[in-house]
């Protein structure tokens, strides 16, 4: 019959059994999970996962511990050369000893890390990144947008509290050239990992506010750690596609993240993304100084040289209308005399031609008709054609050369056809 054991019992053969076997310090390599980041000074508890690459599905876990006093030692050389926190989903390295406890269970307690392994891990997935931005095509979009001439309206996307957006803010209004910049702030979380959602979310709002010249995204302080959160593909690829200018001002002089080679700028700070901008303002505004010398310049040149064409022409217009007197006074004569010849002929066809209707005027005169021995006869004032209409009875006046006579129809004989 099998001995009958309390659980405290059991689990201290457990112990016995895991700590008789497994002596050593092993190297394990798993996901951050579950991180309980402590006070200072206090110990570090956590969760170990491995998933599987195809599904994500975990198919390992193990709690993890880390006491105070080593703990410390290893965040701090793990910040300083990873530049990262260890914080839930961290792909980490760790030099851990077996333990089972016979109250807490089975555990990893951590001595070291290998900050190498992470540095490669996440220079990897910022590889990966990029690699599928290359892939899609748009790696470079935004980089070959063409920066305004004038930036004045400038949104800002960033923490409404960040010190950054103060300096970049304050670096903008003491310009030294007294620009004036619009600048209006589109609220956005720069820490954890609601980052990429919420600066996606604030480059829409600015979209449907409409009327910017270029778009910054600054964060400004914090630690180095943080800029891991930047490191999003539908964040990466919501910037490279977008339709304005972006600037980028989140991190340091060491660090980078996908983002700063997708965007259409990187600068160090927030600063530095104030001085950009009116550095570039500057130059353009040397560029319009430079036209605009030009430009006056050729337009002084231009008045001298009509100047000096108006003289010339002051000097030899009396020739020039002297000599238009003549040739007009020229055409004036030739002009006249072809009048007048003109006039004369058509005097002399007018001539012609009423001489001519004197002549037929003159042949069609009654009068001569009359010489010739022809009568005209009238009834009634009404010149006589035909018998048709006379009456017997009625008087007909014919009149002839010497005088007229009268005579009274006493019957009308027609003629047969």
């Amino acid at each position: 019959m099998n001995e009958t054991l309390t659980l405290f019992e059991l689990n201290s053969l457990i112990r016995d059994v895991i700590e008789g076997n497994f002596d050593e310090e092993y190297w394990v390599v798993g996901e951050l999970s579950d991180v309980s980041t402590p006070a200072f000074g206090g110990h570090f508890y956590g969760e170990l996962v491995q998933k599987d690459e195809e599904s994500d599905r975990i198919v390992a876990r193990a709690r993890i511990t880390c006491w105070a006093r080593n703990y410390n030692i290893i965040r701090l050389r793990f910040q300083k050369e990873a530049g990262e926190t260890l914080r839930k989903g961290l792909q980490v390295k760790l030099l851990v000893r077996v333990t089972f406890h016979e109250q807490y269970g089975f555990a990893l307690n951590v001595i070291d890390i290998d900050s190498t392994f992470t540095l490669g891990d996440l220079a990897k997935r910022r590889r990966e990144i990029l690699l599928q931005l290359e892939k899609d095509g748009i790696l470079h979009d935004n980089q070959s947008l063409t920066l305004p001439r004038l930036l004045r309206r400038i949104a800002v996307i960033s923490s409404a509290t960040a010190a950054g957006y103060g300096d970049f803010c304050h670096q903008l209004e003491r310009n030294d050239y007294r620009f004036h910049f619009d600048v209006k702030l589109f609220p956005a979380v720069m820490q954890g990992e609601q980052v990429p959602e919420s600066i996606i979310s604030a480059m829409q709002d600015v979209l449907e506010a409409g009327g910017a010249d270029l778009v910054v995204i600054i964060r400004g302080g914090g630690a180095s750690s943080d800029l891991s959160d930047f490191d999003s593909y539908e964040l990466a690829c919501c910037i490279a596609q977008y339709p304005l200018p972006v600037l980028m001002g989140i991190g340091h002089e060491r660090d980078e993240t996908v983002l700063d080679f997708v965007a259409h700028t990187r600068v160090k700070t927030p600063t530095a993304a104030a001085t950009f901008i009116i550095e570039h303002q500057a130059s353009e505004a040397a560029l319009l100084d430079e036209l605009f010398q030009r430009i006056t310049h050729s337009a002084s040149q231009r008045i001298l040289s009509e100047k000096q064409r108006l003289e010339h022409k002051r000097a030899v217009l009396p020739l020039l209308f002297m000599n238009f007197q003549q040739k007009q006074q020229n055409k004036l004569n030739l002009l006249r005399e072809r009048l007048s010849a003109d006039v004369r002929q058509s005097i002399e066809r007018q001539k012609h031609s009423l001489q001519l209707m004197k002549q037929r005027l003159e042949s069609l005169d009654p009068r001569v008709l009359l010489r010739r021995g022809y009568t005209i006869t009238t009834c009634g004032g009404k010149l006589v054609r035909s018998i048709e209409g006379l009456a017997e009875g009625e008087v007909l006046t014919t009149q002839t050369d010497k005088g007229e006579i009268y005579s009274r129809i006493v019957i009308k004989v027609k003629n047969e056809e």
